[in-house]
C-alpha cells in the first residue's frame, strides 16, 4: 500500500504510476545494466530508463550512455561490454555524500592558501 502511495504522489523518489502505465503499454524492454536500471524504448523511437533506486542521471553507466543519447558507438550494438581487470566500476556522482572528495579529509583540516595579516 505504501509503495502505491509513493508511486502516485512522490515523483522524485522512483517511477510514478503514470510512468509505470506508459512503460507497460508502450515500452519494449531493451536490457538491464549492472546496477539494476532497466532500459526501454517505444515504437516511435523514444528511449527511457527506470532507475533501481533514487533517480540520478549520473547512475547511467558508460555502456548505456551512448544508447540513451542516440550516439552511434560500438557499445550500442553490444551492451554487455567486456570489462578489464584494471577498470574501475561505475560510480554515480558522490557530491554531497560522505564519500565525496575533500582535500585533507583525513586530517580534518582545510589549509588556507593565504595568511591573515592581523595575526
Amino acid at each position: 500500500m505504501l509503495t502505491l502511495f509513493k508511486e502516485i504522489f512522490i515523483w522524485w523518489n522512483r517511477q510514478t504510476l503514470g510512468t509505470r502505465l506508459h512503460t507497460f503499454f508502450f515500452g519494449k524492454f531493451v536490457g538491464v545494466d549492472d546496477i539494476g536500471n532497466k532500459y526501454y524504448k517505444s515504437k516511435s523511437g523514444k528511449r527511457w530508463v527506470i532507475y533501481k533506486d533514487e533517480i540520478d542521471a549520473s547512475k547511467i553507466p558508460e555502456e548505456w550512455y551512448s544508447w540513451i543519447h542516440f550516439t552511434n558507438n560500438k557499445i550500442e550494438d553490444n551492451h554487455n561490454l567486456e570489462k578489464f581487470s584494471w577498470q574501475k566500476p561505475h560510480l554515480s556522482n558522490q557530491t554531497g555524500t560522505e564519500s565525496s572528495y575533500h582535500p585533507n579529509k583525513n586530517n580534518h583540516e582545510i589549509k588556507k592558501k593565504y595568511k591573515n595579516w592581523k595575526n
